[in-house]
This record gives structure tokens, sequence and C-alpha cells, in this order.
């Protein structure tokens, strides 16, 4: 079987990539997912807010996943779910050989193009290095999720949430849907890194406090939880915080397994595949699109993120030019800075330098600053200046592309800092 383009992953990015593929004429488009039901992360998050910036209404999470489900199908993308792309390599004779693995066999698949859409996880307790015992009542957000609003899971006792990020204060709410009395909040910073309103909402509604400063040193019960040690990271502390159930959120890292596979250049600060504002990756025929290469960004602009690679795919097929692979100038972000995305600006043959999706770079910091403002700069000469932004570890700090007017096509890396 051969196909146009063969999109891995059927979250936001991906079905909104096939959709948009198929709207501006590719002719066949190919989505694999291994879960057994379209849409990613927002099929089990029950709760409203989806859809705001790229369908300009607001759903809920399995609305929105079934709205782009049924989007891409009714534009003639072929979504097989249940299939796991487990190679993806240079074809025999162009484009690539991919070989997927489902309940019909092994099939390998013939594309032009591929686009990695496979998205971000949370990093869980054994990959964060805490020690101890490992009792049943140990999950990510992700896993109680799936188990309270698709298992239908009741989670009753005492329960402890490791993050203090957007995701964290609904892992709270989920474990109160599931009859769970959150005890706290935990976080290694020195305050909370969601919203203010949040922090106020979950402690009224739900008598949630947030501990700042505090870590979790050690995991204990045997069969099943029993509780953790936390410390006090300003005195160091420590005390024994009995519980039930205990939520690792945010710590994201993206799902790069086939990238690797593919041998894709890593950005050492998104850990993701290295992508230009094209959203190619570092091999011909690869894109790479939505939380796989910023994780992690919210549904719909990981879904705008897709469209923004599709249209770069069909603009290149229809073109008849293959990979368009222009020059490319590195972007790379200073400390306090952990990264920026895309990692690199695409020029054109005539020196223009191509726009990253939405107009914008995304950036994450490991520090707090009330205000800031980041500067732009290549070869000494300043590029442009943001206005004043707030920065805070775990969430996004945007950098507006107006200054790609003034890149040298011919210079030096671009650095972006604080």
């Amino acid at each position: 079987m051969n196909v146009d383009v063969l999109v891995v992953g059927a979250g936001p990015a991906g079905l909104s990539a096939a959709r948009e593929l198929r709207r501006r004429g590719v002719g066949s488009v190919l989505v694999a997912d291994r879960e057994a039901e379209a849409g990613g992360i927002p099929r089990h998050s029950w709760h409203t807010g989806y859809g705001l910036r790229d369908l300009h209404r607001i759903l809920s999470g399995p609305a929105y996943a079934r709205a782009l489900a049924d989007a891409a199908v009714a534009a003639g993308a072929e979504v097989r779910l249940g299939t796991t792309v487990t190679c993806c390599g240079p074809g025999p004779s162009s484009g690539f050989g991919v070989t997927m693995t489902s309940a019909r066999g092994i099939e390998t698949v013939g594309a032009q193009v591929v686009l990695l859409a496979t998205g971000c996880r949370e990093r869980p307790r054994t990959a964060r290095l805490i020690p101890g015992d490992r009792p049943a009542g140990v999950m990510t957000t992700g896993e109680l999720q799936q188990r309270v609003y698709l298992g239908h899971e009741r989670l009753p006792g005492r329960a402890l949430v490791v993050g203090a990020e957007h995701v964290s204060f609904s892992a709270a709410v989920t474990l109160a849907h599931a009859g769970a009395r959150v005890v706290a909040l935990v976080t290694e910073y020195e305050r909370q890194q969601s919203y203010a309103a949040f922090r106020v909402g979950a402690a009224l509604r739900w008598r949630v406090p947030v501990w700042t400063s505090t870590a979790v040193r050690r995991v204990e019960g045997r069969e099943r939880l029993a509780g953790v040690e936390v410390a006090d990271l300003r005195t160091g502390a420590t005390r024994f915080v009995p519980c039930d159930t205990l939520v690792f959120t945010a710590d994201w890292i993206p799902d790069h397994e086939l990238a690797r596979h593919a041998g894709l250049d890593l950005d050492p600060g998104t850990r993701g595949p290295t992508v230009d504002t094209r959203l190619r990756a570092s091999a011909a025929g690869v894109f790479a699109a939505g939380n796989l290469v910023h994780a992690a960004e919210t549904a719909d602009i990981a879904a705008l993120s897709g469209r923004h690679a599709a249209r770069q795919i069909a603009g290149m097929l229809a073109a008849g030019t293959g990979d368009l692979l222009e020059g490319l100038l590195p972007v790379r972000a200073e400390p306090p800075l952990r990264w920026i995305s895309p990692n690199s600006i695409a020029v054109t043959e005539g020196g223009r330098a191509v726009p990253p999706p939405l107009g914008r770079f995304v950036l994450r910091s490991q520090e707090f600053r009330r205000v800031a403002r980041l500067e732009v700069r290549q070869d000494g000469r300043v590029l442009g200046r943001s206005g004043p932004v707030r920065i805070i570890p775990g969430r996004p700090a945007h950098l507006g592309a107006g200054w790609l007017t003034r890149v040298d096509p011919d210079g030096g890396p671009v650095y972006v800092a604080l």
C-alpha cells in the first residue's frame, strides 16, 4: 500500500493535519494510532474549554475529540486505530517505508511524507528516580483520567498530587470526582505555576492547599500505598503523609521513540525532534507537529501546529520539488530559558525567513520572573525585544516572529535571552 502522507498519531495535531492535507488537495492521507479510539488525551479529559482557538467554540474533551476525528474522516482521510507504527525509514526507491502492526498483522506502507504527531506524556515515578516501595495506587494524570472517566473507577481515601501546574489542578478535580479527599498539591518550586484563580478555586471549592518548596522523597507501602515521605526544601525537615493514591503530574516528555528509531536529531531542551519553522525534522520528508515538539501545550495549540505542518507538506507536494531543504538558521535559548520551539528558522532561496506556527515561538524557563523581556540577537545585533512578559516554569512564554524580517540569512545562529 502506498499513500502520499502517513500521519502517526490521531490526537489533535494528527487529526487536524489530516483534515487540512485533504482540504488542500493531497490525494491519500493515512492516520495510524495505537489507541482504540481517535482523539488523543481529550477523549478522557471531561472538563470543558477545548476548541476555542481552532474550532472557535468551547467543547468538552470527548466532544472535541469526536469533532476532530469526524472532520478528518469526512475530509477523506483514512484513520486506522489499534495500529502501532514500529519502524520508519527510507523506502527502497523514494519516500519512506513504514511498518505497522495491528490485529490485521504486519503491514508495510510506502509514503512520500511522514508526519509524526505522537504527542507527549508525563514522566512516571520511576523516571523521576523517587525511591521506596512499588505499591498499587501510584499513577500519572493520564492513567488517573482513563481509570476515572473511561473505566468509571472510584478512588476513595486520601490522595496527594505531585505538581502545581494546570494539569495538577485538573488531577485534583478528577480525584474529587472519583471520591478521593485530596490532601494537597506538592511542588518543589517556591510557588504554584498555574493561574491564581485555579489555586483559589481549589482552596475554596475542594479545600485543597498547595505545599510549595516541598519534595516527595520516598514512597512507602507493600501491596497498597501507605503514604509518602515529604521534605521541606527550606528547612530540610521531613514528615510522613498518609495517603491511598499518589498522582504524578506534568514533567512532560515527548513520545519520541519512533523519532529516535528513525534516526532524527533530538533537541536537548525539548527532548523532541528538532524542527524548523516549517516543522520539518532533520530527515528530508519527515515533519513533526504538536506536543511532540513542544510538550505540553493545550490541545487547540497542538491542533493548529498540525495545520501548519499540513500547509507546508501540501505546498511541497503540489510544487513537486521534493523537501525544499533551504537554508536553516539555528535558534538557541540562553539560560534560564530551557528551550525554544521551533529550534531553527527555514530560509527560502530568496532569503525570506519562514514564520513559525501561529507566528510565534514557544519557550520554557526554569526560573520565575515576574516581569521580563525577551531579547533576540544575531552576530551581536539586536533583532527585536518583546514587551513585558511573566515567566513561570511549566508555563509557555511566547515570542512574536516580527523580527524575522531582520534576520541575516547568511549570518550565525540566533540567540534568545531574558
